[in-house]
């Protein structure tokens, strides 16, 4: 594992629209349907070892949890892989915090309230 990136980092990353970037929400599906990011994969953290090998052309992987705790153990699982030779990264804070980020960005520049 490379580390951990944070939500805004990430927002960046998918708006460059890069195909080599890969976001992968390790929640159940029914949570990812809910309120999963935009732009990200769902392979819920039971299915990851047998799935690892999707992400094998990906030049960084992000993977994200509803607070960044079991993401970290993700993202060391899939580092380890041998299939896998991206950069891989935790987003800190997991959902919760991109919630936030996003919220703050709603109340930012020329239609913010105040």
């Amino acid at each position: 594992m490379d580390g951990e990136t944070t939500p805004a980092e990430v927002r960046d990353l998918l708006e460059s629209a890069n195909e080599d970037v890969r976001v992968v929400d390790i929640r159940s599906p029914a949570a990812f349907r809910r309120d999963g990011i935009d732009g990200s994969v769902n392979v819920p953290f039971p299915r990851l070892t047998a799935e690892v090998e999707r992400f094998a052309d990906a030049d960084q992987i992000v993977t994200v949890c509803p607070h960044g705790k079991s993401s970290v153990r993700a993202a060391r699982l899939i580092a380890s892989a041998e299939a896998v030779d991206a950069t891989v990264e935790s987003m800190a804070g997991g959902l919760e915090a991109w919630r936030r980020t996003e919220e703050g960005k709603a109340n930012e520049g020329p239609d913010a309230p105040f």
